[in-house]
């Protein structure tokens, strides 16, 4: 067996547990021992969208398949913008769905970017950083004023950058494949337009910032030039804009539609290269878990989302196989510089745990064999090698 825990990351209460579990099983040699994964961006869907998960469903979903710290947007309804509902919040999560959940708060009042929210509130309430979900500011103005506000209370903001204006109507990264199914297409600039006006909002107002779900080439090189810039930002990719591309779409296939959209095979390549060299720090699932209706109507009207929780390490194991990253590496990449950039360290190895992985483990993804509410998957029907086979939590 591989151990890739830190040195003393185990709770000493678990070592016992891990120790006589992995030298019970005949066929342990070839398995990996992580530290939990820390998740960086998913949606259980509660509060306010319970018809597509719970988190219960959720929870235990995301449990099962190694994620003990799941980060979580604030745009649900209603919006998480009161700090004293956080705390409820985060005990349901670990009664219910066994995890630990760590919020992001609402930047601007109701997400509607007109005024700041009630940042000094949030922060008494627990959030780890404050956003905007992607949501657009009335104005640059307003954007400036209420970085600058978050920056008096030393809290980190999470961007999803986005060009409203540019994304208009559209449904599907704008190439050759929106253009042949006659699909609204999105410009790859919808997000390097918004990514540029963030970094320079950083650099202006010092505040620490991450931006997360990163899809194409050129937000890679932007982000390459803020850190050799020195500015304080890290970044994060979906785990599927690793694996898949518009060509997924191919027959209008609405389980690969997504915000942002699946780009091109060079946009991808990019992305895998970018994790490679380090410019990517983390991988998140960005889990959008959907009941059986949201994907039935035509593609246009469809929900977006994908639910990845379940098929999110054997994602991962195939970055390893193929040479985008070693098992230390992407330990780093979905454990432990997650849990840096969400601010949680201390607190994560102190609650510790293990996760065993079988990295040759093959099997097919089915309704039955997922754990999430939510179906809605690319990769459904499909053989895939990888697999947490036990956890050890608490």
């Amino acid at each position: 067996m591989q151990n890739l825990l830190p040195q003393n990351f185990v709770h000493p209460k678990l070592n016992g547990s891990v120790d006589s579990s992995a030298n019970s099983a005949d066929n342990n040699e070839d398995k990996w021992l992580l530290p939990p994964l820390v998740d960086l961006c998913a949606r259980l869907r509660e509060p306010g969208q319970q018809q597509h998960g719970t988190l219960a469903s959720e929870g235990q979903c995301a449990r099962s398949n190694g994620f003990l710290h799941v980060v979580v947007p604030p745009d649900t309804n209603p919006v998480l913008e009161n700090g004293s509902l956080l705390k409820g919040l985060r005990e349901r999560a670990l009664q219910d769905g066994g995890i630990h959940l760590h919020v992001l708060g609402a930047l601007t009042a109701g997400l509607e970017g007109e005024r700041p929210a009630n940042v000094a509130g949030l922060q008494r309430g627990g959030c780890i950083a404050v956003s905007n979900a992607g949501r657009p500011f009335s104005n640059d103005l307003v954007m400036l004023r209420t970085l600058e506000y978050a920056a008096t209370f030393d809290l980190k903001v999470f961007f999803y950058p986005n060009e409203p204006s540019l994304v208009a109507e559209g449904v599907a990264h704008d190439g050759y494949i929106a253009s042949f199914h006659g699909l609204q297409g999105i410009p790859w600039i919808a997000e390097t337009v918004a990514l540029s006006k963030q970094l320079l909002m950083v650099e202006e107002t010092g505040i620490s910032a991450h931006f997360s779900q990163l899809s194409c080439k050129s937000s890679v090189e932007l982000m390459r030039w803020a850190k050799e810039k020195g500015l304080p930002v890290t970044c994060d990719v979906a785990m599927h804009q690793l694996h898949l591309t518009d060509d997924n779409l191919e027959g209008f296939n609405a389980l690969a539609y997504v915000m942002p959209p699946l780009r091109s095979n060079t946009d991808q390549q990019a992305l895998r290269a970018g994790l490679k060299d380090g410019v990517i720090d983390a991988i998140c699932s960005h889990h959008e878990p959907l009941n059986h209706t949201a994907k039935k109507a035509p593609f246009a009207d469809c929900l977006a989302g994908i639910s990845n929780f379940d098929t999110f390490m054997a994602l991962g194991c195939a970055l390893v196989r193929d040479g985008v990253l070693t098992p230390s590496e992407l330990v780093e990449k979905i454990c432990l510089n997650p849990a840096k950039i969400a601010g949680i360290s201390e607190q994560y190895e102190q609650i510790g745990g293990a996760v065993l992985v079988d990295p040759n483990h093959t099997w097919q993804v089915t309704t039955e064999s997922m754990s999430s509410a939510g179906k809605n998957t690319p990769f459904i029907g499909q053989t895939l090698t990888g697999k947490v086979v036990e956890t050890f939590f608490d």
